[in-house]
């Protein structure tokens, strides 16, 4: 009962989970947003200490359940570790090693030092539920939406539009590498091992092991019923069951209850802490586990083809290039440059929630990973706060739409020798035609001849760097306009 319980839940969340990072539309997380929220990670990096003594809570009453339940690659390496398992014929092929604890403390100790240090892009490789996020947004949007798009084409055959077509294009080139990589990576590992990954490289999965030690409710071998057949150590995806001393190591233990449902004599129970006799690991190392995992914790577009878009059906649009920003825009709602990188878990919610297609992972290497906005595809909308209402670290803050339309994330910067008047001697006016701010007003190139075009000039005091003007701007392949981003966003 207990595996089959396990089972449902850990199925529901990993559904739900990828749904978020899947809907294009952010409608899912009006009712199950709250499941980033309780990702281990983020709540930490957002300061809610009632998840983070909630998680802690129910891992000392019941082991690591939150990394075979809630945490949405556990889940993953269980998938892939199951498949692995049925396609051999051998799905109790696994075997007892030793914990590798010089690894899991490095990799912990090294996790821990990037974030104090504000070197996020590396903590953020390690982190579990971003790993799983970039590869969901990365890997599986782009497939996700290309069935959309053919429900769409298929509904507007029927005179319906209940679907709407939305473009598949590749966001950030090293971020996609990272991301299959990282796949990669972990299916080799669960494919041939199970939980090596959790088990060795995690750093969520080391702090909250540490933490399991002194759990309430345990998996417990009854050394009087045991007959040491090993049916449980070749059941058990972490690796951590020795058989033939009747020991388990509940710093790996998730709780899976595989070793359970396997033992033919009913001497594995999970049950309180002293209610069955059990093999036992040394104190000495249980203790030290203990406080170093007590200080780390108080410490701390798949590629597809592009459509070319037209001019009435006749030409073809030379695509906009992205142009230099000294400083990157950071979404409104991320207060700072600085908030956002202490704050972001990279995990890629807000980019794959994006309707303006504005939010992209940086390739900047201090910044890699985490979102930045630029204005080649779409506009940051002032009605738009989708961003701000997924995040679950902290990095971007909930806020209104008359809180965003006062905050200034940048400010349009106009560049003469880009410019139609200047360069065609025509009227343009389009930057100050779509400008929701009313920032900017066209003037005359030449005050002293009447007939000289008329070319923007821009209210910095007033712009709030939304890159309406950037978006909009007709010249090719640089805009005459764009926006520089603010390190500190103001309030207009």
């Amino acid at each position: 009962m207990l595996r089959k319980v396990r089972r449902l839940l850990a199925a529901i969340a990993f559904v739900l989970i990828t749904l978020l990072f899947l809907d294009f539309t952010g409608t899912l997380h009006a009712w199950f947003g709250w499941l980033a929220r309780i990702q281990f990670l983020p709540a930490l990096l957002a300061l809610n200490v009632g998840v983070v003594v909630m998680l802690v809570a129910i891992t000392l009453l019941f082991g690591r359940v939150y990394c075979s339940v809630i945490c949405p690659l556990g889940v993953m390496q269980d998938v892939v570790s199951h498949v692995s398992g049925s396609r051999k014929g051998k799905k109790r092929r696994f075997s007892y090693s030793p914990a590798l604890s010089w690894l899991r403390y490095g990799v912990l100790i090294v996790f821990v030092v990037a974030l104090v240090a504000g070197v996020g892009s590396l903590a953020m490789l390690l982190a579990p539920y971003s790993s799983y996020g970039r590869m969901a947004q990365n890997l599986l949007q782009p497939v996700y939406i290309l069935g959309n798009n053919l429900l769409a084409m298929i509904a507007e055959r029927m005179d319906s539009y209940a679907f709407y077509e939305r473009e598949v294009w590749l966001r950030s080139m090293p971020v996609f590498i990272i991301a299959a990589v990282t796949f990669v990576i972990i299916a080799v590992l669960a494919w041939r091992g199970g939980r090596t990954y959790c088990n060795t490289v995690c750093p969520v999965g080391t702090v909250l092991g540490f933490l399991s030690r002194y759990s309430w409710l345990r998996m417990r071998i009854d050394s009087d019923k045991c007959n040491h057949c090993g049916l449980c150590a070749r059941s058990c995806k972490a690796a951590c069951i020795d058989a033939k001393n009747s020991v388990i190591d509940y710093s790996r233990c998730v709780a899976c209850g595989n070793c359970q449902t396997v033992c033919n004599k009913n001497a594995i129970r999970y049950i309180p802490g002293g209610m069955a006799k059990t093999g036992g690991g040394s104190a000495d190392t249980a203790r030290r586990s203990f406080l170093i995992g007590a200080a780390a914790v108080t410490s701390t577009a798949m590629l597809a083809q592009e459509k070319k878009k037209v001019d009435g059906g006749l030409a073809a649009i030379e695509d906009k290039t992205v142009p230099h920003r000294d400083t990157p825009i950071t979404p409104p709602g991320s207060l700072s440059a600085q908030n956002m990188a202490q704050h972001c878990t990279a995990c890629q919610l807000c980019v794959a929630v994006c309707p303006n297609d504005v939010l992209r992972p940086s390739g900047d290497l201090t910044k890699l990973m985490q979102p930045t906005m630029s204005y080649e595809r779409g506009y940051c909308r002032p009605e738009c706060v989708k961003c701000s209402e997924v995040c679950p670290a902290g990095a971007i803050k909930p806020i209104t739409v008359a809180d965003k339309s006062s905050t200034q994330i940048g400010h349009a910067v106009w560049v003469k020798k880009n410019c139609i008047p200047i360069t065609d001697g025509v009227e343009c006016g389009n930057c100050a035609r779509h400008c929701p701010a009313g920032a900017i007003t066209m003037i005359s190139s030449d005050p002293k001849d009447g007939n000289a075009p008329k070319i923007p000039a821009v209210n910095t005091a007033r712009c709030i760097g939304c890159g309406a003007c950037e978006n909009l701007c007709p010249a090719r392949p640089l805009s005459a306009i764009y926006v520089e981003g603010h390190e500190v966003h103001k309030e207009i």
